[in-house]
C-alpha cells in the first residue's frame, strides 16, 4: 500500500498536470477566438470584392441597355426613375469629394481600406505592413484583420494609385500618394516630387 506522502505527490502531480492543460485550453480557445473573428473580417473583405466585381461586370451591360432607343414618354415628375441593378443616384453622398463618413450608411463600419489609408495619412515615412495592421489593432480593437488581408489590401490600394509600395532590400513598406506624384514609380523618395 503506497504511503500518504507518495499519494499526495501522485495528486499534486495530476493537479498541477490539469491546471496546466486547463490553462493551455483557455489560451487555445482565445486564439480560436481572434482566428474566427478574422476570418470574418476577412469573410466581409472577400464579399466587397465580390460584390465590387459584380458591380464592374454590371456596369458595361448597363451601358448596352442605355444605348439602345428608349420609347418617348413624357418623364413623370411625381416619381423619381428606377435605377439599374447597381446603379445609384448622384446624391452628395455618393458624389466625390465630399468624404467617406458622408458615403459611409448609418450604422455601417468603416472599411478597411479607408481605415488603413488614414493611418497612413499620419506618417511621413514609409511604413510596413506588419506596423499598420499593429497601429490598427491598437486603434480599433474590434477589428482583426489577418496579415495577408491588410497586405492585400494595401496592395489594392497600390492598385489605385491611393499609395505608393517601396521596396527596401526584402521588406516592402507603403505611403500615401501626395497630389501630383506619379504612383507607378518606387524610385522617388517620399515627400519629394
Amino acid at each position: 500500500m503506497p504511503s500518504k506522502s507518495a499519494s499526495a505527490t501522485v495528486r499534486s502531480r495530476y493537479m498541477e498536470q490539469a491546471a496546466t492543460d486547463l490553462e493551455r485550453n483557455r489560451r487555445a480557445q482565445q486564439e480560436l477566438a481572434r482566428r474566427l473573428d478574422a476570418l470574418r473580417e476577412e469573410e466581409t473583405l472577400l464579399r466587397s470584392i465580390l460584390d465590387l466585381a459584380e458591380h464592374a461586370r454590371a456596369v458595361p451591360e448597363q451601358a448596352q441597355e442605355e444605348s439602345a432607343p428608349r420609347p418617348s414618354r413624357a418623364p413623370s415628375r411625381s416619381a423619381p426613375e428606377p435605377l439599374a441593378r447597381g446603379q445609384r443616384r448622384d446624391t452628395a453622398a455618393s458624389r466625390p469629394g465630399r468624404g467617406r463618413e458622408a458615403r459611409q450608411p448609418a450604422g455601417r463600419r468603416p472599411l478597411l481600406r479607408d481605415l488603413l489609408l488614414d493611418l497612413l495619412k499620419g506618417h511621413v515615412e514609409p511604413v510596413p505592413a506588419h506596423e499598420l495592421r499593429e497601429e490598427l489593432l491598437r486603434a480599433h480593437p474590434d477589428r482583426v484583420p489577418t496579415p495577408q488581408v491588410v497586405r492585400n489590401t494595401l496592395e489594392g490600394l497600390v492598385a489605385k494609385g491611393l499609395i505608393r509600395r517601396h521596396k527596401q532590400n526584402r521588406s516592402v513598406l507603403y505611403t500615401v500618394v501626395a497630389a501630383g506624384d506619379d504612383a507607378g514609380t518606387d524610385a522617388a523618395a517620399p515627400g519629394t516630387d
